[in-house]
């Protein structure tokens, strides 16, 4: 099963979601080699870049800039032909303001099972399918590991009631959800044993709005 691309939300909304799934495990999961979701706000290049890794060579990569962004994903188990064919596609379809990215080593543009983008100045997302027309229309794996990027907040408690064996509160994975500033109630709601310092510390990284406690002093 293929994603369709207009079920994607604005390039924006798609980021602030990625941005949500890197917060929540980085609260829940403070050992960073142990978390999919990670979200980098602060790249030489200006961009930003999320993305979901499980350990076992699948992944999701999402980059966004001034120019635009561009989603790619490889599924490891998944026959889809020449592994190369599907990277040569992406090269020769996507437009040439987004050639910085697919040069750059963190995108790992050889491996690419799926690929998706969208202009800055555009407001529908583009799909490139596989170019063996025996593949184009075969399930790609996006369905797959995209569907947590589009779903409510309850896939995400799903997700971390069976990966990290805890039942995160919802109400509070809603809030991160909303974009909502992070607080301190948030942080222990989720993770009692982690200091909101460290959880600041994380949503800094990963561009993720705090509020700062005030120390009110004595004149």
């Amino acid at each position: 099963m293929q994603l369709d691309p207009l079920s994607f939300p604005d390039a924006r909304t798609l980021g602030n979601r990625a941005m949500a799934l890197a917060m929540l495990d980085a609260i829940i999961c403070p050992e960073r080699e142990y978390r999919y979701f990670s979200f980098d706000a602060e790249r030489d290049d200006g961009a930003r870049l999320g993305a979901m890794r499980n350990g076992d060579g699948d992944h999701w990569l999402l980059h966004l800039s001034d120019n635009g962004a561009i989603l790619k994903g490889y599924v490891q188990q998944l026959a889809r032909g020449d592994a190369r064919a599907m990277a040569r596609e992406v090269r020769r379809r996507v437009p040439v303001e987004f050639d910085a990215v697919l040069r750059d080593p963190a995108f790992a543009m050889d491996t690419v099972s799926y690929c998706y983008w969208q202009r800055a100045d555009e407001t529908t997302w583009r799909r490139i399918a596989h170019p063996e027309p025996d593949l184009a229309e075969c399930s790609d794996g996006s369905a797959d590991y995209l569907s947590i990027l589009l779903a409510p907040a309850s896939a995400y408690y799903d997700y971390a009631t069976d990966y990290f064996e805890c039942e995160p509160n919802l109400a509070s994975i809603e809030h991160i959800y909303a974009h909502a500033p992070l607080t301190a109630a948030i942080v222990q709601s989720l993770n009692a044993r982690l200091s909101l310092e460290d959880a600041q510390a994380a949503a800094a990284a990963i561009g993720y709005p705090f509020i700062t406690q005030r120390v009110s002093l004595a004149c």
